[in-house]
């Protein structure tokens, strides 16, 4: 862990490194973390550190990526709503190339609806290269709206968003459909590293994670989520990187897995809904630009692999905190020792957030 720089009146810090390998990128990288959490920077660089003593690392895969826009039209019955999707839906191919026509980057992939009464919600999904694709989406699908208001009968317009997105909450329909990149990060700790560095077991973890996360999490009426605190991580990492810091309404949704394996331990988080990327708004500020070339992230590339390698880059960082502060929350007074300790500059301390 490097010293400390102020990112936009943050203190941010790089982390590491973190192992990484999957169907995106193997590498080893230090992960840039601006946070006023202090204890988050060893936390996660205790995760970091058990990833790099397993062979694989984290092994992140990258599931599926779209970043979607609703758009919401009346229709004069219910009846005429469906006739409009199905021939909305039936279109795609004319659509796609109303696409091609207003951007370079922006493909569309799939058409999704809702019918609610008279009120017709179409959910574009969309590719969109290295950026998050928030604003590539939303004028993608301001000229396909214009489009079928002219050209599909009975439908007028009711608003360029319907909250059928969605975006910046957290919903159902992204928790299963996704949102930006779908990342799955897994990591295979020996038992031997999990009773040195995490000072616990993984049956302890796996109890944890079951009671606290999933269970917890579920009377809580947590929506398509069960982790410990995703969202420490990415704001974190959102705000060193250039990304919209908003967008971890969503992206803080997720399921941790963990299982006790003959006393290795094996931890997956699940995060559908990480919207990063690596050119657009926010990405030509100085310090943003040191730390996206520093991650490898502005490359010469084909389109979409940079922002590929910053999502996987974030889901590892996010596995690396949750490990900690799982391990830590097995243990009696760990959690708040480190707090204690660490925001009193005892940066010796062990443990997690």
């Amino acid at each position: 862990m490097t010293e400390a720089h102020a990112t936009a009146g943050v203190p941010m810090r790089w982390v590491g490194p973190v192992r990484i390998s999957g169907n995106v990128a193997t590498i080893e990288t230090q992960v840039p973390l601006a946070t006023y959490e202090s204890p988050l920077w060893p936390s996660v660089g205790r995760g970091a550190k058990v990833s790099r003593l397993t062979e694989k690392g984290i092994v992140a895969t990258l599931v599926d990526e779209r970043m979607t826009r609703s758009v919401l039209v009346e229709a004069t019955d219910a009846l005429t709503a469906l006739s409009a999707a199905r021939t909305i839906e039936a279109r795609i191919d004319e659509l796609r190339e109303l696409v091609r026509g207003c951007s370079r980057f922006a493909q569309l992939i799939g058409i999704r609806h809702e019918i609610t009464g008279n009120l017709l919600f179409v959910r574009f999904e969309f590719s969109t290269g290295d950026a998050s694709g928030h604003n590539m989406a939303t004028l993608a699908s301001d000229v396909l709206l214009q489009h079928l208001l002219e050209t599909v009968p009975g439908i007028s317009y009711g608003s360029i968003s319907g909250n059928y997105c969605t975006d910046k909450k957290a919903t159902a329909i992204n928790g299963i459909l996704g949102r930006g990149k779908n990342v799955v990060t897994e990591l295979l700790v020996p038992r031997d590293v999990v009773a040195d560095v995490l000072n616990t077991t993984a049956a302890k973890i796996a109890e944890l994670n079951l009671r606290k996360n999933l269970l917890g999490t579920l009377l809580a009426g947590g929506i398509r989520s069960a982790n410990a605190h995703y969202a420490n991580m990415l704001l974190a990492f959102y705000l060193a990187t250039g990304q919209d810091a908003a967008n971890i309404v969503e992206g803080s949704q997720g399921v941790v897995t963990a299982e006790d394996r003959d006393g290795d331990l094996y931890l997956a988080c699940t995060l559908p809904n990480l919207i990063v990327g690596t050119v657009g708004n926010g990405k030509g500020l100085g310090f943003v630009e040191t730390n996206l070339n520093r991650l490898g992230c502005r490359a010469d590339r084909e389109p979409g692999e940079n922002a590929r390698r910053l999502a996987v880059i974030a889901a590892a960082t996010v596995l690396c905190g949750e490990l900690s502060l799982l391990a830590a929350q097995t243990n009696p007074g760990e959690l708040m020792r480190a707090h204690v300790q660490l925001e009193r500059g005892h940066t010796t301390a062990k443990a997690g957030v």
